[in-house]
């Protein structure tokens, strides 16, 4: 079996997030990068099934720069046994989508994470399944192989949902489908001479222009009231919050 997992170059969630140029651009001076959580997520399955069945691959595909090459080495260190760069900056999600779409022909499985966390849209997976033609589930928090056929169980609206599907297929990953792998010394040491192929983009026009960016309002300082003095809640919920 072939397993190919897309990974995202995204910024750790406890980073301070800037713009510059009229923010019209994200500023990663002192931001340090992770892979996405929910690709992380993917990349465990996906190393799973690889120990539970023998002469399965794992393939890392990333759309980024130059600078994204730490992010997938750290996939090789996890486990994967090679990796794509297609290189070119991820400018939105239906480009994302075409550049994946271009690599995973051949492949039984194409697992991602359920969205990216610096731009959270969750339609890459959907995209792809499309633009191969093969199924794509999502949000996968079970995902377990009976040769040909994935059973699967997702989140829906107030409950879970069971599902099946026929290989091949599109899967975007969320917890608990697997436990976060952490690399070893010898995973990170084997990760420097693994295969990593760095392929050009294919063409496609831009769907999404960025014009500009802007942060959430920062949050109010915080009033502490006594537990016993309701009188004083009451009135601020009604006067200054206005929510009674």
């Amino acid at each position: 079996m072939n397993i190919l997992v897309c990974v995202s170059h995204v910024p750790d969630t406890t980073s301070k997030i800037s713009f510059i140029n009229n923010a019209t651009k994200f500023d990663t001076n002192g931001v340090q990068f992770i892979i996405g959580p929910y690709d992380d997520y993917a990349l465990a399955r996906a190393i799973e099934i690889k120990e539970a069945n023998a002469g399965t691959t794992v393939t890392v595909l990333n759309v980024g720069l130059v600078d994204t090459e730490p992010t997938i080495r750290k996939a090789l260190a996890i486990g994967a046994d090679d990796a794509i760069r297609v290189n070119a900056e991820p400018t939105d999600s239906h480009f994302v989508a075409a550049q994946i779409a271009a690599h995973a022909q051949g492949y039984d499985l194409v697992l991602m994470g359920r969205e990216s966390i610096d731009y959270n849209s969750g339609v890459v997976h959907a995209m792809v399944g499309e633009m191969l033609g093969i199924p794509s589930v999502s949000p996968v928090m079970k995902l377990d192989l009976d040769g040909t056929t994935v059973k699967m169980q997702r989140e829906i609206e107030g409950g879970k949902e069971s599902v099946e599907a026929s290989l091949p297929l599109v899967a975007g990953c969320q917890e608990p489908i697997a436990e976060w792998k952490i690399p070893n010394m010898r995973g990170i040491m084997s990760a420097r001479t693994k295969p990593l192929k760095v392929v050009d983009p294919i063409a496609v026009e831009a769907s999404v222009k960025v014009q500009k960016f802007e942060l959430p309002q920062a949050k109010g300082a915080v009033k502490m009231i006594s537990a016993d003095n309701v009188a004083e809640l009451v009135t601020r919920l009604k006067t200054e919050a206005k929510v009674l």
